[in-house]
């Protein structure tokens, strides 16, 4: 007969050496580096946390600067606050994947999580495939973490903090599973811990071991607790915590950066995490926003908007580099911060009769080029202004428009006379004769007019130093040149501000 499932079901997950994986996960040059972490003030800092290959040199927390610096090939990092701050979010939105009421038991220098995963079995399996299937979210996000499950909250909290690894302990066995657990993984006060010290007991099951009565007279009511603790029978009230959403991302650099392909050498991994956690959810990047902050407390600011919300990490990246090619930074870069708002992936429905239109990702990096070349302000799509200046327009960022509907036959056949501007207008010379344009040469050709109708004036903005007054003649005229006489209809100015004519278009 099968054993009843528990009443509550608890899983935690315990990154050690926190703040070392935090600044690691985002700078994968340094992963195969001994690297330590130092707080305090200088010149009194100590080691906080160190990685694997640290602990392999001989590096120990608590040790001095001084004594970390004689350690061969050891990396020392300043602690960041925002960096852990930015990866506790990270950790505890990846562990909200599999269950939704999450409470942060996090102490000392290891970030820990309990989940209440009661009842999940249906959707992730038995104990033992969450847990496998947790620590590997945990470890694409970046994190090292061991895992711990138990019907006893306290039990798995102390179980996760003693090992690196999976461990499962079934109902019932809770005392035996920490009774190998080192007495200090309660907490105890240092005159405590002395007390229990002088009289052997190293252990969990050790202190399990002692008579209650005896330990509450030394001790006081807390020694129920510890025994309660140390046996996996303390009882717990739940306070779940609510995990939020934020595709943020933030890297503090040890040393001051000003090559822009180091730059994105770290951005990429910062992409590739905002992509992964956007595509948890069944989301897409729509914007990203870059901020720098650079050497002498400078600051630099960069948004980019893909035309379509995307995940593909190759396509922002390149995105990225293009923007920071065009707009680099004035200065060596001590800080890396990327954030990034959430939008629906981009579906492009095409018509059946439609123009095939350029893939989305293609058209941003083709723009974006041709910025760099031509300059921000230069492309883009025309708009015209609400004003009566001629040819007055802006642009505006290019967006690929509907086809337009085909003309009918009758539309399609029908003569019309269009108009070829001039970009930019020729300057030519003009002669007058009675207060009309009969000759006119641009340099190259001449041309004799045989009819002019005008003037149409217009004028505007007398105010500013944009004003504007013109006159505008319409004129036919035969074009001279070594083929002979060509008749040709122009449009002519004349810029009464400058006194200048100028052969604005043909009509073809």
């Amino acid at each position: 007969m099968n054993a009843m499932p528990p009443a509550s079901l608890y899983a935690c997950a315990n990154a050690a050496d926190f703040p070392a994986q935090a600044i690691l996960r985002l700078r994968p040059d340094l992963r195969s580096e001994p690297v330590a972490v130092l707080e305090g003030r200088a010149p009194l800092e100590l080691v906080c946390s160190l990685n694997r290959h640290a602990r392999m040199k001989g590096a120990t927390p608590g040790m001095t600067r001084v004594e970390a610096e004689h350690i061969p090939g050891l990396r020392l990092l300043p602690r960041s606050p925002e960096t852990e701050a930015a990866a506790h979010a990270v950790m505890f939105e990846c562990a909200a994947q599999f269950a939704p009421q999450i409470e942060d038991v996090s102490q000392s220098s290891a970030c820990a999580c309990v989940l209440d995963i009661t009842g999940t079995e249906h959707l992730f399996g038995p104990s033992a495939t969450l847990a496998r299937r947790l620590r590997a979210a945990l470890a694409e996000a970046g994190f090292r973490a061991s895992i711990a499950i138990s019907s006893n909250f306290h039990a798995v909290r102390l179980k996760a903090a003693a090992s690196r690894t999976i461990s499962i302990i079934p109902q019932g066995e809770e005392s035996t599973a920490l009774a190998p657990l080192a007495v200090s993984l309660l907490g105890l006060d240092e005159d405590s811990a002395e007390v229990f010290a002088n009289w052997g007991i190293r252990t969990l099951g050790e202190l399990a071991a002692l008579p209650e009565a005896d330990l509450v007279v030394r001790f006081g009511g807390r020694a129920s607790q510890w025994r309660d603790l140390s046996r996996g029978m303390l009882a717990h009230t739940f306070q779940p915590v609510e995990a939020a959403f934020a595709l943020e991302e933030l890297c503090d650099l040890d040393t001051p950066v000003d090559r822009v392909d180091s730059l994105l050498f770290v951005c990429a991994r910062m992409i590739d995490c905002l992509a992964t956690r956007a595509a948890t959810h069944a989301l897409a990047l729509a914007s990203l926003t870059l901020q720098l902050a650079l050497e002498g407390r400078g600051e630099y600011r960069h948004v980019i908007h893909p035309a379509l919300p995307t995940v593909d990490r190759k396509f922002l990246l390149k995105l990225l580099q293009l923007e920071l090619g065009a707009h680099p930074p004035q200065a060596a870069v001590m800080q890396i911060a990327l954030s990034a708002e959430a939008g629906r992936p981009g579906k492009v429905q095409l018509g059946l009769f439609a123009p095939q239109t350029p893939e989305p990702s293609s058209l941003d990096v083709t723009i974006a080029r041709l910025k760099a070349i031509a300059g921000e302000d230069r492309v883009g799509s025309p708009v015209l202004e609400d004003t009566h200046r001629p040819g007055g327009f802006h642009l505006e960022g290019f967006t690929p428009s509907e086809a337009s509907a085909m003309p009918s036959t009758v539309e399609k056949h029908r003569p019309r006379a269009a108009l070829r501007r001039m970009r930019p207008p020729l300057p030519v010379r003009v002669a007058l004769r009675d207060a009309k344009p009969a000759f006119f040469h641009n340099g190259a050709r001449n041309y004799i007019v045989s009819a002019a109708y005008g003037p149409w004036r217009t004028s505007g903005c007398w105010w500013s130093a944009n004003g504007w007054d013109t006159e505008e003649w319409d004129v036919l005229a035969d074009r001279r040149g070594e083929s002979g006489t060509e008749p040709v209809a122009c449009l002519l100015i004349h810029d009464r501000t400058q006194n200048q004519w100028r052969l604005e278009a043909f009509y073809d």
